[in-house]
């Protein structure tokens, strides 16, 4: 691989990470129609780049996360001495009981990992979802505003967004789009729901690099290769930083009506191409 091809796959995967369009949707159709993304199979260029990704979160997500860690020590304390009353919990401490739930709903989706990489190969499905996933995108557009913070949910709301989030495994369904239309069914401020969003991509992340890491330290490139994977990796850093701030403004300032277009065209495009293909 080039470095030209490692930035190439950083900004695609910087961009569709976050914005609500799929980044395993695009990056199956660049395989299927263009013949790219053979080296995406390659486990350590994989996790490098979700961990470039990971590193946009924090950065912009910083003062969350250090509250959060903090808090997940403080909560376990309240705990400990069995101090049950979620009224009593602050933001950050309910926080991290929500994340802890919304990831649950991932956790059995492991036991289909493979024909979830399966529908990948299969060009016209992911067309479908894509489609699928614009009218997603116009329905949370349609939703009403919801006056909920993140202060005021409860942990059913939270394990409904995970629900979502795990739907979006699906290759064409966007994890942010899907949470944060879940986050608004769940009556949260569209700001609210957005940063929810965010937080809840953390461990979903994570895992799935955790799950890598044996065949990642089984297939250690050399160092030049290792240079330009980390290349890739920055990149897919510096533009989902920009994604996200991207899509906090949007989601203040407008509404996602753009991306469901985007996807429409995206969706039919490939669904029409699998036909004469």
């Amino acid at each position: 691989m080039s470095i030209w091809e490692a930035i190439f796959y950083g900004i695609i995967q910087g961009l569709t990470e976050f914005l609500p369009v799929s980044s395993s949707g695009h990056l199956a159709m660049l395989q299927n129609i263009l013949g790219f993304g053979e080296e995406m199979d390659a486990v350590a260029f994989n996790v490098l780049l979700h961990l470039g990704t990971l590193i946009a979160v924090f950065a912009v997500y910083y003062k969350d996360i250090f509250g959060l860690v903090k808090s997940f020590f403080s909560l376990c304390g309240k705990l400990f001495h069995k101090n049950f009353k979620l009224s009593e919990y602050t933001l950050h401490e309910k926080l991290v009981i929500y994340i802890i739930i919304g990831t649950l709903p991932l956790v059995p989706m492991i036991l289909i990992e493979d024909y979830l990489d399966m529908v990948s190969s299969y060009l016209v499905i992911i067309g479908a979802l894509l489609i699928f996933n614009g009218l997603v995108l116009m329905i949370s557009d349609k939703l009403s505003r919801g006056n909920r913070t993140l202060d005021e949910i409860k942990p059913k709301n939270a394990l409904l967004i995970g629900l979502c989030q795990a739907v979006a495994l699906l290759p064409g369904i966007s994890r942010s789009g899907s949470t944060i239309t879940g986050g608004l069914l769940n009556g949260l401020e569209r700001p609210d729901a957005v940063r929810f969003s965010f937080l809840l991509s953390i461990p979903a992340i994570l895992g799935a690099s955790i799950l890598k890491l044996p065949d990642f330290f089984a297939e250690i490139p050399d160092l030049g290769t290792l240079g330009i994977y980390i290349a890739g990796a920055a990149v897919s850093a510096v533009v989902g930083i920009c994604a996200i701030k991207l899509l906090s403004y949007i989601s203040k300032k407008s509404n996602f009506r753009m991306f469901s277009y985007y996807c429409f065209a995206v969706g039919a495009f490939a669904v029409v191409w699998s036909f004469f293909a």
